[in-house]
């Protein structure tokens, strides 16, 4: 590494094209860090509710349970599919297996290219999971109703599915890579 460079895969000595860190990059960060504090300044100053949520101003009801309350954004998926099953144990077992599928998700990986490049039917699932994680997000916060219940049990049953089949895509893969 300390020949060749840390991004130089073919070990050519190019120094024409090498830029110096300490002018260069060491300004241009600090105006970008000035700019991002100058903006967070405009706003605490001028507006600083502009990053709250409205609903959290309504006042406390100790007889009636608030028809807003929803988990922070990084479980609304988790809330969406906790929803989508109408037996409460049911729901809450599909919310623990939602969530733990992605803590064991890096010990399944068990493929010999690590990378996507070489997997095209990979990335084809990799992004049908990254939109249906990003509308059963949307679908966690809409209210409890009939079109959005039917869609998020859809797209629950579309998540597990993607993931119990990922294992099955991967060892074929890899079979037809040898």
């Amino acid at each position: 590494m300390h020949e060749t460079g840390s991004n130089n895969p073919l070990g050519i000595n190019r120094n024409i094209n090498k830029i110096i860190f300490f002018p260069y990059f060491i300004i241009k960060d600090l105006i970008g860090y000035i700019i991002i504090l100058i903006v967070l300044i405009i706003i605490i100053t001028f507006n600083p509710f502009i990053l709250r949520d409205r609903d959290n101003f309504i006042l406390a009801n100790p007889i009636i349970t608030p028809e807003h309350i929803q988990p922070e954004w990084y479980f609304l998926f988790a809330y969406a599919i906790l929803r989508s099953i109408p037996r409460k144990l049911g729901g809450v077992i599909a919310l623990l297996i939602s969530i733990l599928i992605l803590f064991f998700l890096p010990i399944l990986n068990l493929r010999k290219i690590k990378r996507n490049q070489f997997y095209f039917i990979r990335k084809f699932i990799f992004w049908m999971l990254f939109f249906n994680i990003i509308i059963l997000t949307w679908i966690g916060i809409k209210p409890v109703d009939n079109p959005y219940i039917f869609i998020g049990q859809i797209l629950s049953i579309i998540y597990f599915i993607i993931y119990f089949i990922n294992p099955i895509i991967q060892y074929y893969n890899d079979k037809l890579i040898n």
